[in-house]
């Protein structure tokens, strides 16, 4: 990958990039109904995007990754579930959603984020430190798809509830 990736966060004109990046990445992918890009802006327009971060080449925005605050037990306490990640069809596999993540992660880190969560694929999200852990449940997936990173203190237990957005 010999492309210069600038990730900052997302601004007003990125809004439709992000919207488009986000249909076209999912448009294909087997676990996906297609509403993500509805996700991000149901996020957006009710301020809990926590982290919104965009990767650009060349001025060019060709990914996006999204972080909100869950509920761990109806409760807040310093998580954050990561989604989505989309990266355009023609960026992909090329390390700009790994790129996306890491930085996704220091920002929530400096928003003293304790753990994050996600649904994913666990053999890509391995590589970060994400891992199945049966003291964290979300109902209703399989549990190896549902993942999470602790950044600090100690593992909470319970149900794990994503932002309204999500339903």
């Amino acid at each position: 990958m010999n492309q210069n990736i600038n990730i900052r966060p997302e601004r007003n004109d990125d809004i439709n990039p992000i919207e488009i990046i986000t249909i076209e990445a999912f448009k294909n992918h087997p676990h996906s109904n297609q509403t993500e890009h509805k996700i991000v802006t149901r996020l957006r327009d009710n301020n809990a995007l926590s982290v919104s971060l965009v990767a650009e080449i060349n001025g060019e925005v060709v990914g996006h990754i999204a972080f909100s605050k869950v509920q761990i037990n109806n409760e807040f306490i310093d998580w954050y579930g990561l989604a989505p990640v989309s990266v355009k069809p023609e960026y992909q596999n090329q390390g700009i959603g790994s790129q996306l993540i890491l930085a996704g992660l220091n920002a929530i880190r400096e928003l003293d984020a304790k753990g994050c969560v996600l649904l994913g694929e666990p053999e890509y999200y391995n590589r970060f430190g994400f891992k199945a852990l049966s003291e964290l449940v979300f109902k209703g997936v399989p549990p190896e798809y549902f993942q999470s990173l602790l950044l600090s203190g100690e593992m909470p237990k319970g149900n794990v509830e994503y932002h309204k957005a999500f339903v």
